[in-house]
């Protein structure tokens, strides 16, 4: 990099970057590999799931990993940033999802990080982003306290189904009102979807999206688990 010159921003290494896989990460159902991206000289570490490498659900459609997309689109429409930038694009295995990889503290997890106050408010913008994502696998292991402090909410494929299957080990806020803050922005995105959700999720599945927004917005309140349905995913962890 010649002087003067900024380096390129993570998204653009994500979209840009030549992708050299290291590895495949464990303990994942789907085929979950560790990534290098380079572009000039620029280097980040991600994470590719590939389509090929996913197992067909019977509830939800082909090519989830246009969803962990779509969990970014929203996260940064919402202006929280809580989920790492995320791009679909072709990679050595064909079209997938490459997230930021995040420099956490990988003992770490919701029901660790929670017994911590001061990231609270950090943990009510995951459980409330849930809630209007229709998150369907919300584990304690895909909650991840960064080095720098910073809660991180990951692997979000599975998530935006139109119909409610919400499932989730955040439920500890239940009862409480919604910080007014949130409220504010998931009002405004409600308004206004963002239009790069449209060329990841179908219309019914935006339209659930609204709705579900809305309904968070005439309770007001983080809700009780539903136990007409397993409110909890498995493992929870």
């Amino acid at each position: 990099m010649r002087a003067g010159e900024r380096a390129p921003d993570p998204l653009t290494v994500l979209a840009e970057g030549a992708v050299e896989l290291q590895g495949r990460l464990p303990w994942s159902s789907n085929t979950t590999l560790l990534a290098r991206v380079v572009l000039g000289d620029a280097c980040v570490l991600a994470v590719y799931k590939p389509h090929r490498g996913e197992r067909p659900l019977w509830d939800f459609p082909d090519r989830i990993y246009r969803r962990e997309a779509a969990a970014w689109v929203l996260s940064e429409a919402l202006g929280w940033a809580i989920v790492p930038p995320t791009v679909v694009r072709e990679g050595p295995l064909g079209e997938g999802s490459l997230q930021l990889f995040v420099d956490a503290d990988h003992e770490q997890h919701y029901f660790t990080i929670h017994d911590d106050e001061t990231t609270h408010d950090q943990l009510r913008a995951v459980c409330a982003f849930d809630l209007v994502a229709n998150n369907t696998d919300r584990k304690s292991g895909h909650v991840l306290l960064g080095r720098d402090g910073r809660v991180w909410a990951i692997d979000n494929a599975l998530c935006f189904h139109p119909q409610p299957k919400l499932r989730t080990v955040i439920w500890e806020f239940a009862g409480e009102a919604v910080p007014e803050p949130l409220l504010a922005d998931v009002a405004r995105v409600a308004a206004a979807p963002p239009d790069a959700l449209a060329g990841l999720l179908s219309a019914p599945e935006i339209d659930a999206f609204v709705t579900r927004a809305r309904f968070l917005l005439d309770r007001g309140t983080f809700p009780d688990p539903d136990v007409s349905h397993r409110p909890y995913p498995w493992p929870l962890v």
